[in-house]
């Protein structure tokens, strides 16, 4: 059976602590930056009325398929809006739809369940598949080009910044040794690889030894750290009076870039400290709805083992919309 005879699941992390971040109202304007398998997307649209809207995007044409019957399910056509795109694009999408203002944004940055479970997606480290990850189908970049064309030195510099792994060379200097005689196809290939380049004490870590270089590969595959860094650029000056942006990050490269955009949304101002008063006219647009992130109960991460790392932040904008720069 391939991923697209699959119907599409995703448990949405945190679903009710992001309904309640939202803070919804029935006739506002909604977007869900990654409706992935439609669990968050339908639960605001559950709480919207007649007059409300959300616009749902996903680069994933699986997740939109299985939006799209859950749409249908709800009878939600007139109030429910389907886009295709990466949500790096998010200012784009909303401007060519004519919407100036939203009343809030949602953005769970983890990879779906449906993604890591279908092995032919290849995601995932514990199953058989190919070395894809790409989240668009449609795009060349994919895992098996990462793995058997970069350098040693490109290799082992996405698996430490992107994955922050401490032997990261000692695992790129492996792989270019095996390319060089068998091409690496498979997920399981290249995980065992991983295992064996790594210390026999690194190999009892409560973690799979992979995860971090699996990690770093998708995030390489994807540009998910540029696309995570224009959203938390682009949302900002469409969210309307009291407007409200939820992000749900997954691992601490994530949850640093969404916790300084939101600092600097608080206290934008350059002044240098010594100045009596501030002169750079940069006011904050609003502030962050909890001081601490905030994670999954522990009920919820017992039954959803990737809610565990899951934090949620939630920025509202100030009541009145400056100008800002």
């Amino acid at each position: 059976m391939t991923s697209g005879d699959c119907n599409f699941h995703h448990l949405p992390v945190m679903f009710h602590e992001c309904m309640e971040g939202l803070a919804i109202k029935e006739d506002g304007v909604y977007v869900d930056c990654t409706a992935g398998g439609g669990g968050h997307s339908s639960g605001i649209v559950e709480r919207l009325g007649s007059k409300g809207r959300l616009i749902s995007l996903d680069k994933d044409d699986e997740a939109l398929a299985a939006c799209e019957r859950k749409r249908s399910e709800l009878g939600a056509e007139d109030k429910w809006v389907l886009v295709k795109s990466d949500f790096s694009r998010f200012s784009e999408v909303l401007t060519e739809m004519n919407i100036e203002k939203v009343d809030g944004v949602l953005a769970d940055l983890g990879v779906s369940s449906h993604q890591i479970d279908t092995a032919d997606r290849g995601f995932s480290y514990m199953q058989e598949g190919p070395l894809d990850m790409r989240m668009n189908q449609q795009q060349k970049l994919d895992a098996e080009f990462v793995v058997n064309e970069y350098s040693v030195e490109d290799m082992t510099r996405i698996f430490r910044e992107y994955g922050e792994e401490r032997f990261a060379a000692r695992i790129a200097s492996a792989i270019e040794k095996y390319r060089k005689t068998t091409p690496i196809r498979t997920t399981t290939q290249l995980a065992d690889l991983i295992r064996s380049a790594m210390p026999h004490t690194a190999r009892k870590e409560d973690q799979h030894p992979a995860r971090r270089c699996f990690q770093a590969i998708r995030i390489e595959v994807n540009h998910e750290l540029d696309s995570v860094s224009d959203l938390l650029k682009n949302v900002p000056p469409f969210l309307a009076p009291h407007g409200r942006f939820a992000v749900i990050s997954f691992h601490s490269l994530e949850d640093r870039l969404v916790k300084e955009a939101f600092r600097k949304l608080e206290s934008p101002c350059t002044c240098p400290r010594e100045f009596p008063v501030c002169v750079c006219g940069k006011r904050p647009m609003g502030k962050q709805v909890n001081a601490k992130p905030i994670v999954a109960g522990k009920k919820e991460a017992l039954e959803n083992k990737r809610s565990g790392c899951a934090k949620l932040r939630v920025f509202e904008r100030n009541e009145e919309v400056w100008l800002w720069q």
